[in-house]
This record gives structure tokens, sequence and C-alpha cells, in this order.
């Protein structure tokens, strides 16, 4: 008999678990969280007390001891490939927070040794699941807006107040791998290639204005895609105030699409039959569900063997992208996504 729910531990209880547990509360019904871990003991405790799991310091012994089918890995980016493969051990499926990892042969090892473990392996990107990007590329395919001329993503993440004696570890280099276009931005480069095809090759710069934080805390980098379409991306990471900005814009020839930010914000349509602007549907609520969506896909691919909406290897796209800005930080030349 097939099994209805999907038995799962979660391991990382920051910031990220509590979006992803408010998401499954939500949206994703056949997940049933039996375990948290995290190296820190109060952490775990608390959590657990949250969701109404057991909680572990050692993710080895919850799935030596615990319940568990599947493993929710919310890890900094140098643990990555240790997380995959403590599960991969066990016969755990795996849903891994996006970077998949911090360089390109790091990743291809943790898809391949999925394959040999027999595991399921989903790469969490939750901008495969934002709504207004999948209808902005329905309504590009429709024709809506003409040939698309150009594109450009824009990421400005406000920072939290951080104690400058334990810095968060997104800050180190080490852990994290670069900034904030190999972290936050795959969030914009996702949608990008979701919205236009795939990145050809680019070229970049970065800069840190935040002292403590040792990776690029602001990007500009211009993309060119296979089609030829040339966007551009810029991320900023500030510890200031920032003022309004849309996300995304797509400029075609016979009109834009913009998708707008913030708790207001909208997937707008502008052209000939709309030249005040539609207001298609709400950018924030498609993006506010996403992280339910997203584990629901991996539940659904799971116990039902439906494909995910988008397979592991798609991740590779976002960190080949970040690497290559990087590689153009260097040369002060254009550089190939692939």
């Amino acid at each position: 008999m097939a099994k209805t729910s999907l038995k799962m531990a979660m391991v990382g209880c920051g910031g990220i678990a509590r979006a992803h547990w408010n998401g499954i509360q939500r949206h994703a019904p056949r997940i049933d969280v039996t375990a948290v871990v995290d190296v820190d003991e109060d952490a775990a405790k608390s959590f657990a007390e949250t969701v109404g799991a057991r909680a572990y310091k050692s993710l080895e012994r919850c799935l030596h001891e615990g319940n568990v089918d599947a493993v929710d890995l919310m890890l900094p980016h140098d643990m990555h490939e240790w997380g995959a493969d403590v599960c991969y051990r066990a016969k755990k499926h795996v849903v891994l927070e996006k970077p998949i990892a911090m360089d390109v042969l790091t990743a291809e090892r943790i898809l391949n040794r999925a394959k040999h473990a027999g595991v399921k392996l989903m790469v969490a990107e939750q901008a495969q699941y934002w709504m207004d990007v999948v209808e902005a590329r329905a309504l590009i395919d429709q024709g809506a807006i003409g040939e698309v001329v150009t594109a450009r993503a824009c990421f400005y993440d406000p920072l939290k107040p951080f104690d400058s004696d334990n810095l968060p570890w997104r800050f180190s280099l080490a852990k994290s791998g670069g900034g904030i276009s190999i972290d936050g931005g795959a969030h914009w480069i996702r949608p990008m290639r979701m919205m236009l095809g795939e990145i050809d090759e680019v070229v970049a710069a970065t800069g840190r204005f935040i002292p403590e934080m040792e990776g690029e805390s602001i990007a500009q980098a211009i993309l060119r895609f296979e089609s030829g379409v040339i966007g551009t991306f810029q991320a900023v990471q500030s510890t200031g105030r920032l003022g309004p900005i849309e996300d995304f814009r797509i400029t075609g020839s016979k009109g834009e699409i913009v998708i707008e930010r913030g708790r207001e914000g909208r997937l707008m349509l502008y052209n000939g039959e709309h030249p005040e602007g539609k207001n298609v549907m709400s950018a924030f609520e498609s993006k506010a569900a996403s992280y339910g969506v997203e584990l629901a896909d991996f539940a659904k691919y799971v116990l039902d063997d439906t494909p995910l909406a988008a397979p592991p290897e798609y991740a590779l796209g976002e960190l080949r992208t970040a690497i290559a800005m990087y590689r153009s930080v260097s040369t002060g030349r254009w550089e190939k996504v692939w």
C-alpha cells in the first residue's frame, strides 16, 4: 500500500526553518515533521516544541533513531555535501536548500551520489514556485509584449541588525562561498532563467560596503541569454533604508511586464490593449506561498513519483551564473556560464 504521508526531519532550526514550517502547515498537508535537528540544543528543543516533533543535536542520531523518510537540509553552504552524504548513506530522500553547493564539482558530486544511493533529491529554490513569474512567462509566450528586447532583475535586501561579536554565518566566505550573488541573488537569477531561457555569458562588477561581510554586498551584472536577449542583474544588501523598486521588468517590442515588490506588489502588464496597465495578479501572495508549495511538490515527488517543477540539475544554472560573475570580476571580461 502506497504511503499517504511523508515523515520528515528538519535540519537547522533558524529563520528559514520557520518559513518552511509555516509553508508546510498551509500548503503541504502530506508532510509530517517528526524530528528537528540543530547543534544548538536549545534552538532544537524550542523549535521541536513549536513543531510537535522530537529534538536531536546530531543528524546521524536522528536518522538512526527517528522515524524519518526524508530530510529538509537547511545548513550553511559549506555543509551541504556533508549533510547530503549522511542522508544518502541512511537512504533518506533530501530537500537541500539553495545554492546546491559553493562550486560546480561539489554540486555534481551531490547530484551523482543521490542517483547512486537511489534516493530522491530536490534543490529548494522557492522562486521556481513564484506564480507571478510563471504567469509572466505565460504572457511572454502568448506574445503579450511582443518580442522580448531586454530585462532587468533588482534584488534589494535590507539586513536585520546583527551582533558584531556573533556574526551571521553568511558573512563568512568559507561558509557561504560568496556574497549576495550566490546566496539571495539566486532567487532573482532563477526567475530570469524561467522567463527568458538559459544565460550564456555575463560580465560583472561587485563591491563591499558592509565591513563585517566578507563577500560582496553589491553586485551589477549584464547577462547575455542564449536567445541573444541582454538583461541586467542588480543586487544590494544594505543596513540602511531602501526605497520601493520592482523585482523584475521585462521589456518587449509591444509592451512591458513589471513585477512589483512589497506587500502591495502586483504583476502588471502594459501593452496596446492595456496602456495604463493591467493588474494581472498579486506578486506578494504568490511569493509568500512558495515555501509550502515547494515542499508539497517534494512530497508528491517522493510519494507519487510525480516529476518536480524543476529537476535538481536545473539549480546548476544559478550557481554557474554566480561563479561566472565572480570570474568576470577577476578578469574584467565576459565569462561563459556553461
